[in-house]
């Protein structure tokens, strides 16, 4: 196997510096991930606002250059490429942005946004082909191109606006897209035509993911691996069956609990310790959860935790856990569970069947 994208160490400070007098913020702190060619995977990245998220999709995308550590593409340093391997890159990585109307000209219609990476990467030898090209994305993501087409953005609802991106993620081709929450201005009536969407991406057309989200139960439906941030640091990953069934860091407790349940026996998570949840302070010591965690001890201050491989396929930043051998690599992908085999893959897309199918039939889910 050999990556695609492979992010190493990467650490991204704001602000500080030498000539100011203020803290850095720590964004994300020496984080390693890896996106192998073969087979396609779905790595969802969790936490809640301020744990890194997002500024790590704009690292690996990038749109932010990192403090230290770099992104490889294809083994070439990000910063690095050449016009030739920067048109590639944009091809085989694409981006799909939480917001499903900001990323819209409201003076265009919905045919604007999904004809020009048409044009921009020479997709179509003639005007029928793209309009060909245009309809077979659109069906594949369950969307009526005859409903849809010559329409304005606010003439579609966010589930539709959402599904057209990635209907126009879908035309490039691309080996990697990166979801940065996809479904958060969503109805929750609305979400699962998206969930769908990408996973159909994955399975039919061989696309990995990267599912940046805050919603645990979405997560657990979508992905394979899952991540766990925490004010930048990784507080636990691994099989997202096994994290999220039987959670074990505190702060995974925390974000499990908070989900809602509809039992009015049910508690809803635990009272927590009040605390500055911001990324202050660029050589933080002990662990970053400490002022929150129901379990601190005296060690939780004095020095971060290291990965602990729990069990095969899990680790676990916490003391509690400090019986267990350290993972004997940074990188998380050596603690996932990997894939016994890829996904069919259907290269056509006129030939893949669309979202929810014909007869309205979703695709079967996990529920928590």
């Amino acid at each position: 196997m050999s990556a695609l994208i492979e992010a190493r160490h990467l650490t991204k400070v704001f602000g500080g510096g030498t000539l100011s007098r203020a803290k850095g913020v720590v964004a994300l702190d020496d984080f390693s991930l890896t996106i192998e060619e073969e087979p396609p995977t779905i790595t969802a990245i969790v936490g809640e606002s301020g744990s890194g998220k997002t500024t790590f999709a704009r690292l690996i995308l990038g749109l932010t250059e990192p403090t230290s550590g770099e992104v490889l593409y294809r083994g070439v340093d990000m910063r690095k490429l050449n016009r030739n391997q920067r048109q590639h890159f944009l091809r085989d990585v694409q981006v799909i942005f939480q917001d499903p109307f900001e990323v819209y000209n409201p003076f265009y219609r919905i045919d604007h946004v999904l004809e020009e990476p048409i044009a921009n990467f020479h997709l179509a030898k003639s005007k029928a082909q793209g309009r060909q090209l245009i309809a077979d994305a659109l069906t594949s993501v369950g969307l009526r191109p005859e409903e849809t087409l010559g329409r304005y953005p606010h003439q579609l609802s966010g589930g539709q606006r959402q599904r057209v991106m990635v209907a126009r993620s879908l035309l490039l081709h691309p080996r990697v897209i990166v979801a940065d929450e996809p479904v958060s201005m969503i109805d929750a009536s609305l979400r699962a035509t998206v969930i769908d969407s990408l996973r159909d991406l994955n399975r039919q057309f061989g696309i990995s993911l990267i599912y940046i989200t805050h919603d645990l139960t979405t997560a657990y439906q979508l992905s394979e691996n899952i991540v766990v941030l925490y004010r930048g640091s990784v507080a636990e990953a691994g099989d997202v069956e096994k994290v999220v069934k039987e959670p074990e860091h505190p702060y995974t407790r925390l974000l499990i609990g908070s989900i809602p349940r509809p039992d009015p026996r049910h508690g809803w998570g635990y009272e927590e310790k009040g605390a500055d949840t911001t990324n202050s302070g660029v050589a933080s010591l002990g662990c970053r959860f400490a002022d929150r965690c129901p379990n601190v001890m005296s060690i939780c201050r004095e020095k971060a935790p290291p990965l602990y491989q729990t069990a095969p396929h899990r680790a676990t930043a916490c003391y509690l856990y400090a019986d267990a051998p350290v993972a004997a690599s940074s990188k998380l992908n050596d603690i996932f569970v990997p894939l016994s085999q890829s996904p069919q893959i259907t290269p056509n897309l006129a030939a893949a069947a669309p979202v929810n199918g014909a007869n309205g039939a979703s695709a079967e889910r996990k529920t928590l």
